[in-house]
């Protein structure tokens, strides 16, 4: 995502213009972060369309439609809401289903923050478009000022910790996602299946792993690990085992301000 000399471009290279002035837009976003973020630009009454899983923040989204889930949405309902722009993520949403939705809906803005300073051209490129740039820039600086804060803090020494996203069949997440670049901004290096083409592969335990690691970190979502799978899992490999919360590392878009304070907070008081 590029937002370059007033272009505003999206990952796919697409050049999107700013709405007309007197535009109401009717968004529908696929993607639960960019929901939260819509509304933290003070879109919300452009939002007719979300996910089952854009739950934040749920005074305000509880009475936006729902039309499926991130990967199996309601192609039917979202054509009788009429949108007008449609927000999506390379991670998220299926690409046959945005494409079938591309054919009647005349803006398709596609996004993928890698890393955590991405936010800034996500919030500028969303701003930019729905002329909601003022808002915009007040969360660059309110980002911009939690990131200061975190790089001023002293790190320790850097760890391999295996981060797992799902269980039955386990799973965990390679070098070039958005988590594993929120962990190398403490010092935590993700362990990574060795020639695994997912992004988000499965793997099985075993000696050789459990060496290679310093603990897991065990994420709030997708699946809902417990304390008791920490317990667990613990007792099995004889090596540290914490929860995260898997909102405040996965989650782009305004999420990204409070997951930088909660990175600093994981500095403060290691898990």
């Amino acid at each position: 995502m590029q937002c370059i000399d007033a272009q505003l471009i999206d990952v796919l290279g697409t050049v999107h213009q700013p709405i007309a002035p007197s535009a109401a837009p009717r968004i529908v976003s696929l993607v639960p972060s960019i929901t939260e973020l819509l509304c933290e630009l003070g879109l919300t009454p452009w939002l007719v369309g979300r996910t089952g899983f854009c739950v934040h923040p749920a005074e305000i989204v509880r009475d936006i439609p729902k039309v499926g889930g991130t990967k199996d949405v309601n192609i039917d309902k979202i054509r009788r809401l009429a949108p007008t722009h449609l927000i999506v993520n390379i991670d998220e949403n299926e690409k046959a289903c945005v494409d079938a939705l591309a054919e009647f809906i005349p803006h398709v803005i596609v996004t993928h923050p890698l890393a955590p300073r991405d936010n800034l051209t996500l919030f500028r490129l969303l701003g930019g478009i729905f002329r909601a740039g003022q808002a915009a820039e007040k969360l660059c600086v309110a980002f911009e000022q939690e990131y200061a804060a975190l790089q001023a803090m002293p790190k320790g020494l850097p760890q391999v910790m295996l981060y797992c996203i799902w269980k039955d069949p386990w799973m965990t997440i390679s070098r070039d996602t958005y988590i594993a670049n929120m962990m190398a901004e403490i010092g935590w290096q993700c362990w990574c299946v060795p020639g695994a083409a997912s992004r988000y592969p499965a793997f099985t335990w075993s000696d050789d792993l459990v060496g290679a690691i310093a603990g897991v970190l065990l994420s709030s979502e997708p699946y809902r690990f417990t304390p008791e799978h920490a317990d667990a899992l613990e007792k099995q490999i004889g090596k540290p085992v914490s929860l995260l919360d898997g909102e405040m590392m996965s989650w782009y878009g305004s999420r990204a301000i409070a997951g930088l304070r909660y990175l600093r907070q994981l500095v403060e008081e290691p898990v």
